[in-house]
């Protein structure tokens, strides 16, 4: 075979790479707008997004270096239809030095991860303190445990949050101005859960919602499989990665039941300005951060800085503040302390 072939035959292949990727990048983008149930492998695709945009750079890179102009728009337009989700990730903005300084209304969501069952209520306490420092007005915590050894978080959390609404299980409000009326959104076979909490602050009145949503598992079906790796299984064979796929893409599903179900009770308040927190167990772009978004504003891409992540231990976005448009966002931050695998997500808003 000939240089020249050769050269045709490596061209040709990585114009059908580079096309390959541009379309499963333009299915990904917009596989968070189909349920998960019937259309997984699409919806999974979402997931592979970041993987996709570092392919396409690297395929920009390569027509560059060939200098093939005539291909080189396929992996940059791709690149830029990309950029709205790049955004709910990333903003190339500073935060705003002042907001402290300025009044508003100052909302925490926080998986607090039942303060790891800790029994002196030492990371209790803790989690007040920073929320006195960061003059925090309405704290939502997922994963909250009510009792560490013998005394009751609550008591020593309402000399700073006089007011509090509970939800099922885990799901509490905390909030500094007076709570008229609150309640839990129940979810069908699971201990996840959400709630609502009506707030009037200074006679303006706002509906909260906290919101905990199916867990991925994936963890937990790790550790099923390395134990059955350690009882000698290939984590090759097709039943083992079925039951990675299978155990996510149930997650999946109930996820965006779940996210149904909220997103109609945002739908039907009337009257009032709607704040929505809580763990989502979903990433950006897919079918339960677009419901449960709906016509709110992402607070994060409205007024947040630098690269967004929320779940520490890998690094992804997961916990979300949104709101009505008719609310103006100051800023949006985490904090990254150690107390949970999750960090809390602050969001302040002008009133």
């Amino acid at each position: 075979m000939g240089k020249l072939a050769v050269y045709k035959y490596f061209s040709l292949f990585f114009l059908v790479v580079t096309i390959t990727v541009a379309i499963f990048t333009f299915i990904a983008l917009f596989g968070g707008d189909v349920p998960p149930a019937g259309h997984s492998t699409r919806a999974m695709l979402v997931y592979a997004l970041p993987v996709l945009i570092a392919a396409n750079l690297l395929l920009v890179v390569y027509w560059l270096v060939r200098r093939r102009w005539h291909w080189l728009p396929i992996p940059v337009i791709t690149l830029l239809c990309c950029i709205p989700y790049v955004g709910t990730m990333f903003q190339l903005r500073s935060l705003d030095k002042e907001a402290e300084d300025k009044s508003g209304l100052k909302v925490c969501t926080y998986n607090v991860a039942l303060f790891y069952r800790e029994t002196t209520g030492f990371i209790a306490q803790d989690i007040l303190t920073n929320m006195k420092n960061q003059k925090v007005d309405v704290l939502c915590m997922q994963e909250y445990n009510e009792v560490s050894g013998d005394k009751k978080n609550s008591e020593s959390f309402k000399e700073y949050f006089p007011y509090m609404a509970t939800g099922r299980n885990d799901m509490v409000v905390f909030s500094r101005y007076p709570i008229t009326g609150s309640k839990t959104i129940e979810f069908d076979q699971t201990n996840n859960s959400a709630m609502w909490a009506d707030i009037d602050v200074n006679g303006r009145d706002f509906r909260v919602f906290n919101v905990h949503l199916e867990t991925t598992g994936i963890n937990r079906t790790l550790r099923k499989v390395a134990q059955a790796v350690a009882k000698g299984a290939d984590p090759g064979r097709s039943p083992v990665l079925e039951a990675i796929y299978g155990n996510y893409t149930l997650g999946m599903i109930a996820r965006s039941g779940q996210a149904n179900t909220v997103a109609m009770e945002i739908l039907n308040t009337d009257e009032r300005e709607v704040i929505v927190c809580g763990d989502f167990n979903d990433i950006p772009y897919s079918y339960v951060y677009n419901t449960m978004l709906g016509k709110l504003v992402d607070g994060f891409k409205e007024c947040g800085s630098g690269y967004m992540y929320t779940y520490r231990n890998k690094e992804v976005r997961i916990d979300y503040i949104f709101h009505d448009e008719s609310i103006k966002g100051i800023t949006y931050y985490k904090e990254e302390l150690n107390y949970s695998d999750h960090y809390p997500v602050f969001m302040k808003f002008e009133i």
